[in-house]
């Protein structure tokens, strides 16, 4: 019911040491990579809350290979678009005090002929379906890869009858919501730039959310981190808040990716706002105990579930 697409792929290689030292040797306590992008983490939840998602998305090369065996190590389906460059790797620097510092490299470039087969699988992938199936496209655009590329997917998910969920930023966020996406959700900061509207906190985000619902999407949520989540739908004046759990995590890297896969999961089973934001919430703060991106646990999801308080603002 879940296709989760990945323009932008990589392997993460999350790495912990006692303390980074800038212009000095470092030695890592651990290393451990992982299948990486914001669409793999979203399959990864998923998988957790028992659905059975389709990842789709480019890989080339050794990294691409490797990418592909850990999701299928996920028992996760995944159909893959070949490049002729490489998956790119990030890094992940964890240090023993809780300072987490992120270095991404930018994507293998993607040619024209490659983005029409991923546009061809898109469209096959959902019209082959039996069901009605829910698009999620999550991540930054590699070079290569034209800024309105994902209105264009939304209009073809459209088309074909489906959801479309989008996480992204900047141009690309802009030119996805003149297409009308289902769903949209930013952070704080890309709300921020985006709407032109600053935001200390739930109730200063109506005035953003509104402008990203006025702009095309027909719902959306703000993530405001350790804060909480906001979210409003187009056709409703209810503004709905969820406060985060306060708890001390490992990293929040993937948290809003595995926000967005509880959201989406309860919107598919056709639960209440306030129990879809719960569980949204719930998810995004699962991620942040568990010992990578993606990978939080069922067992804390459903206890946190239970702590998380929603009310309309």
């Amino acid at each position: 019911m879940f296709l989760c697409v990945s323009l932008n792929p990589a392997i993460d290689k999350r790495v912990r040491l006692e303390r980074l030292l800038r212009g000095r040797v470092n030695r890592v306590t651990e290393v451990a990579p992982a299948p990486g992008g914001k669409a793999a983490h979203v399959s990864m939840v998923l998988r957790t809350l028992g659905a059975d998602p389709v990842w789709l998305g480019f890989a080339g090369g050794p990294t691409g290979t490797q990418l592909l065996e850990g999701l299928k190590a996920m028992s996760i389906q995944a159909e893959a678009v070949t490049t002729a460059n490489s998956t790119r790797m990030n890094l992940e620097i964890l240090e023993n005090d809780g300072t987490v510092t992120e270095i991404l490299e930018p994507g293998q470039a993607i040619n024209e002929e490659e983005l029409e087969r991923l546009r061809r699988a898109f469209e096959l992938a959902l019209r082959r379906s039996t069901v009605k199936m829910t698009a999620i496209l999550s991540g930054s655009l590699p070079p290569g890869v034209p800024q309105d590329y994902y209105a264009t997917l939304i209009e073809l998910g459209h088309a074909c009858g489906c959801r479309v969920f989008v996480d992204t930023s900047g141009e690309p966020l802009r030119q996805a919501l003149k297409s009308g996406p289902d769903f949209v959700k930013p952070n704080q900061e890309e709300a921020e730039w985006l709407s032109g509207c600053a935001i200390d906190g739930p109730r200063s985000a109506r005035g953003a959310l509104e402008a990203i619902l006025g702009a095309g999407a027909k719902a959306g949520a703000i993530s405001l981190g350790a804060d909480g989540l906001v979210w409003q739908t187009a056709n409703e004046e209810k503004l709905f808040f969820a406060q985060a759990p306060q708890i001390a995590g490992r990293s929040t890297v993937g948290s809003g990716d595995s926000t967005l896969a509880g959201y989406a999961f309860a919107e598919d089973q056709g639960w209440e706002p306030e129990e879809s934001l719960r569980l949204a919430a719930a998810c995004g703060a699962a991620n942040c105990l568990a010992e990578g991106p993606g990978r939080a646990r069922a067992a804390d999801i459903a206890r946190l579930k239970k702590e998380i308080h929603v009310e309309i603002l």
